[in-house]
């Protein structure tokens, strides 16, 4: 924290002497005692504790605006507070920012006094912290005193600016410290505010204080300096020492002392100029003089800005150099400040108008009083109008609106009065001036109290008004007891005080407002004491028995029946049953009596119990009659065996009859159990009540025995369960079958299939029953003898051309099911369906298998009548004892056991119903290993190296051949060792062998099936010859590797189902690599999203996204190089599968 500014002051005011070294104006009298003069502060025009420094003026207009703009915007949502803290302690002051509506930090500032910015003070006694909470936006900006020091003291203020907004607070900082009482000081001299209207009007005068006062405390003490005094006193001070000096307008004197105490620079216009300050006492005449270094320099006075021009008061003389002004007659309003200008140059001065000290003329007198009297202290000063300070006790009495105590001045009478004096009055008072004090000692006692009308006893009925009154013989408060408790006023009871009398007023008396009532008057030892006695006739309560007086009681139960009463005092009760009371003791009944209510008690009610009870009270305020009947009931009997009287697949139908004896009580309804056969496990089927005596229960398992059993329910309870019924098992018929359609129609018969039900049951399904009707008659005829137990049947012996409906039913335990209909007549006649066949995926390309594997294949077809069918082979008929053909009604397989080469071709299948014909053709190739190459030479020997060619084998396999498989012996051995594998080429050459050594080399064959069985030799040895023969480079001739487009495998045809992926694939070869282009009927597919064209290792494919019938045709795939052109084409069918 910063120390305060301190600035010494070494110049000396003429003709009164300077005050001590400056300190920060902590000044506290608008802050310590706001209730005394409420304007200081506005007058000051400063906040309280305000620092000072030379040169510093109060808040002008500046600040004014920027008063006036914090109040049109407030951005604070939280103000930091004043505090107080002791020397050495810490003291943390908090502001808050609402930033919701910002788009940036605002900018915050923390000064001491009017300029003293803390934000370049921050350090060991000094932080200042800032956060920001995201949640609720809010900027939190604190400022920590660390060890506070006395000068710390004061007051500060937090500025808040963002954009055009602006928002400022000002709060106070008090430290306290363990320090001696300021010493008793007599007033010096007293000083007033200037004159209102004038520049300086507000300014506070210290003039005062600047010239020392021969007054006589001074001949007893030495002079006091103000200024010291105060610079060493607490802030809360302040008020007390400025008054008891006399100085009444601190502020505005500690402001005038900075503005003097200015270093003036040498002037070149002014040989001397004026005194910092001047005083003079009030109505005398004081004199300035200056000296000029240019007697013919022009000279102006000024008095708070405004020229003086010469008058009677102001008198200007010239002596020389000298430039003298006077004033004459001296007046408050003359005390400001007055400056001369010479050329450019000026200087300035203070003139301080003192006014003499206020005498107390006539003392303060002791008095007495009576409470509630009007009490008026009287004294005279010395002047009129003067300023007088009143106290109670040594603390300063502050008149306000709302006090007892009131202030009046008649010119120098000043009262004290005291409105309805109590005895927190009695004390001292005293007075004191500028000049001097007095005091006097006020006595209030108690008036002698004399009751004039006593409170009387009361005996009142109940529900009527209590009114207890006294009077006494002074206007006093006082306080209602009953039985030593105070007594609360509510809506029912009334305190009434109407000037001596006092009233209790209770309306519609209760049993508890009984008993001593008690008043108090306030401040006296006197009571008033009354009884109060509340009688009531009896009476009994029977609101909670019903209209009939009815009380119902399970049999075996206790009954305590309690009946509530009244009466003042209370009555007694008398219970009797057929003209015989009911006495009180120890019986089975009996009668049991409270102040408050009467009971009768039957322990194990019986039947017997029920009948009429009477009740009889009586006190000395009346008697009481009633009745009372009581009833005992019990739980019913159980109803008898209930019956099962139809059953379902889950569900079931229960009769029973009401039982016979209802327990006294209607019977309510009934509940239903169940339970399986083999358990014992019962299970409630309803939860609420069933009203009638049949019932269905639901949800059980079918082909499962229960049982089933009621309880009957009344008013006391639940019966115990009946007899179980006969068990019985739930059956039911199967649901209606599925998919009925015609299977095949001919001249004479029907042949009808369908689907079993969709539910069968428990009673599981036995067979089925087919019917049928002519159409145009309702007679249903029974096609089957017996039950059916395939779900396929054909109706026979029909008349051709005839219409027929047919229905089948399901038939188990439980009968028949729903019947399922043909949805129309079906037409006795055979219906021609041309023929087609469907050649499986598998052989829609060629069909290759191995010598010796079986071929089994089967082809399905359609056709009705049943069509003819002929297999030819290369267009010849097939030889059936090498080619098994099998035919059915629906396909026809083709059937080799040991497919030989032979087997191998096109085979032509003619599928011919009448005048319809459908064909199709399959390729079957049946391969086997091939044969040895046909001649193996050794081309050329060099080094290690022997160089062999052979050619192609004559028979291939039935398939093309896929690689070599070289070998290599060393004629000392013959033992053969493969040396190259899977060779393509029909040259090789062999590398590392031997030096030394003489090689034969052979060559096998290879496609699918795998290596030929023999191996063709090389007829001469190869010699592997030693160092110093001359090796002879072979001549190589470049190999040509371009090659024409080929196709080496083609499209085929291909069905697609609509909705799902088709892929068409081939693969071609050529070098430079071809171009690949995809057509479909002759046109270029490109940029469809619904077909991806794929490129691999030579492998092209088309792959068309969930086909439509749309999307059949030709498909074309094109292969271009610079060699030339080649295109393979094929057909895609889409079928669209019915629904």
């Amino acid at each position: 924290m910063p120390e305060p500014t301190k600035k010494e002051e070494n110049e000396v005011l003429a003709p009164a002497p300077a005050p001590a070294p400056e300190e920060p104006n902590k000044e506290k009298e608008a802050g310590t005692a706001p209730a005394k003069e409420p304007n200081k502060e506005k007058e000051a025009g400063t906040s309280p504790g305000k620092e000072w420094s030379i040169g510093e003026s109060p808040a002008g207009e500046e600040q004014d605006k920027q008063n006036a703009n914090s109040q049109l915007s407030t951005l604070f949502v939280e103000k930091p507070q004043g505090g107080s803290v002791k020397v050495g302690e810490n003291i943390t002051f908090i502001a808050k920012v609402q930033a919701e509506d910002l788009l940036r930090k605002p900018t915050i500032k923390w000064f001491k006094g009017k300029w003293m910015d803390l934000a370049s003070k921050a350090g060991k006694h000094l932080q200042l912290k800032e956060t920001f909470e995201r949640h609720s936006r809010v900027y939190t900006f604190e400022m920590q005193i660390i060890k506070a020091k006395e000068n710390y003291a004061g007051n500060y203020r937090c500025e808040v600016t963002y954009k055009d907004k602006f928002d400022s607070c000002s709060f106070d900082l008090e430290v306290h410290e363990s320090t001696g009482t300021t010493p008793n000081i007599d007033i010096r001299s007293a000083f007033k505010r200037s004159g209102e209207g004038q520049d300086d009007a507000g300014e506070l005068d210290f003039s005062g204080l600047l010239k020392r006062r021969e007054v006589k405390q001074q001949e007893e003490q030495p002079e006091v300096d103000v200024w010291e005094l105060l610079k060493n006193a607490k802030p809360s001070e302040y008020e007390k020492i400025a008054f008891q000096y006399g100085i009444t307008d601190l502020r505005g004197m500690l402001k005038r002392l900075k503005r003097m105490r200015r270093v003036e620079k040498k002037s070149a216009a002014f040989a001397r100029i004026l005194d910092p300050a001047y005083q003079v006492d009030k109505g005398g005449r004081v004199r300035f003089v200056v000296e000029l270094a240019d007697p013919k320099l022009e000279v102006k006075w000024y008095k708070n800005g405004q020229e003086i021009r010469p008058s009677t008061k102001y008198i200007f003389e010239h002596k020389g150099c000298e430039r003298i002004m006077f004033i004459n007659n001296c007046v408050l309003t003359d005390d400001s400040e007055y400056y001369v200008t010479a050329g450019d140059e000026k200087c300035s001065t203070e003139l301080f108008v003192r006014e003499p000290p206020v005498m107390v003329t006539k003392q303060l007198e002791d008095t007495k009083a009576y409470c509630g009297e009007r009490v008026e202290l009287e004294c005279e000063v010395s002047e009129d109008d003067a300023n007088v300070k009143w106290f109670k006790n040594g603390e300063e009495i502050i008149p306000g609106p709302k006090s007892r105590y009131h202030i009046k001045v008649e010119g120098k009478k000043h009262i004290l009065v005291i409105e309805g004096a109590t005895k927190a009055d009695t004390a001292e008072y005293s007075v004191m001036t500028t000049g001097g004090q007095s005091s006097a000692k006020l006595s209030v006692d108690l008036k002698p109290l004399k009751i004039l009308t006593p409170l009387t006893d009361q005996t009142v009925n109940l529900g009527k008004e209590i009114c207890l009154k006294c009077e006494v013989s002074e206007n006093i408060t006082g306080k209602w007891t009953k039985n030593g408790l105070p007594v609360q006023e509510s809506d029912r009871l009334k305190i009434v005080h109407k000037g001596r009398i006092h009233k209790l007023v209770i309306a519609n008396a209760l049993v508890e407002d009984e008993g001593d009532y008690v008043f108090t008057p306030d401040a006296y030892s006197v009571t008033l004491p009354a009884k109060v006695h509340v009688i009531d006739p009896p009476k009994i309560n029977l609101d909670g028995l019903g209209d009939d007086n009815t009380v119902t009681v399970i049999a075996g139960n206790k009954l305590r029946l309690e009946i509530p009463i009244s009466g003042e005092p209370p009555p007694k009760a008398i219970w009797s049953r057929a003209d015989k009371a009911i006495m009180e003791g120890s019986g089975r009944i009996r009668a049991e009596n409270y102040p408050d209510s009467t009971t009768l008690v039957i322990d194990i009610a019986e039947k017997d119990d029920s009948g009429v009870y009477h009740i009889n009270l009586k006190n000395e305020a009346g008697e009481a009659h009633a009745s009372i009947k009581i009833k005992v009931v019990d739980i019913p009997d159980p109803p008898v065996a209930p019956n099962v009287t139809d059953v379902g697949d889950d569900w079931c139908v229960v009769t029973w009859e009401p039982p016979v004896y209802d327990g006294g009580s209607p019977i309510l309804g009934y509940f239903i159990e169940r339970k399986k056969k083999q358990s014992s496990r019962w299970m409630r089927l309803n939860f609420d009540l069933c009203k009638e005596t049949i019932f269905e229960p639901k949800k059980m398992i079918e082909g499962v025995a229960y049982e089933v059993r009621i309880f009957a329910v009344n008013a006391v309870g639940i019966s115990k369960p009946s007899m179980p019924s006969k068990p019985f098992v739930p059956l039911a018929v199967t649901s209606p079958p599925t998919l009925l359609t015609v299977d095949s129609v001919t001249d004479t018969t029907v042949t009808m299939k369908w689907r079993p039900p969709d539910q069968i049951g428990a009673a599981g399904l036995d067979g089925y029953v087919l019917e049928y009707c002519f159409e145009g008659t309702d007679d249903w005829i029974v096609a089957n003898t017996e039950l059916i137990e395939k779900t396929k049947f054909t109706i026979t012996g029909l008349p051709t051309d005839s219409r027929i409906f047919v229905r089948v039913k399901a038939v188990n335990a439980a009968g028949a099911s729903e019947p399922k209909y043909y949805s129309q007549p079906i037409l006795v006649k055979e219906i021609i369906e041309p023929p087609k066949i469907r050649i499986p995926r598998h052989l829609k390309q060629t069909y290759i298998r191995r010598v010796g594997e079986a071929i089994n294949l089967v082809i399905p077809f359609q056709g009705k009548p049943r069509p003819e069918l002929i297999w030819t082979k290369d267009g010849a008929p097939i030889d059936k004892n090498q080619i098994n053909i099998r035919n059915s009604e629906t396909d026809t397989i083709v059937f080799i056991r040991k497919a030989e080469r032979s087997h191998s071709g096109k085979y032509d299948l003619q599928v011919k119903v009448e005048k319809f014909v459908e064909t199709a053709s399959i390729d079957i190739r049946v391969i086997d290993r091939p044969g040895p190459p046909q001649l193996v030479k050794i081309e050329d020997v060099w080094g290690e190296n022997v160089a062999l060619s052979w050619t192609p084998p004559r028979d291939d396999g039935n398939t093309a051949i896929t690689g070599y498989t070289i070998q290599k012996a060393d004629k000392k051995s013959m033992e053969w060792f493969t040396v190259i594998e899977h060779y393509h080429r029909t040259s090789a050459t062999i590398t590392e062998l031997v030096i030394g050594n003489e090689y034969y080399f052979r060559v096998f064959a290879e496609n699918m099936c795998g290596l030929s069985e023999d191996a063709t030799m090389t007829k001469e040895s190869a010699v592997i010859a030693k160092d110093g023969k001359i090796y002879k480079n072979p001549v190589y001739e470049d190999f040509d590797f371009t090659e024409a487009p080929m196709f080496t495998q083609p499209l085929v045809n291909t069905y697609a189902v609509a909705g799902y992926n088709a892929t068409l694939n081939c693969s071609v070869r050529g070098n430079p690599k071809p171009k690949i282009t995809w057509m479909k009927n002759k046109v270029a597919i490109k940029d469809d999203p619904r077909y991806r064209m794929f490129s691999n290792q030579g492998v092209c494919t088309l792959e068309i996204r969930k086909p439509s019938p749309y999307d059949g045709g030709t498909y074309c795939c094109q292969a271009v190089n610079d060699l030339g052109t080649v295109e393979i084409e094929c057909k895609l069918e889409v079928k669209v599968v019915a629904q």
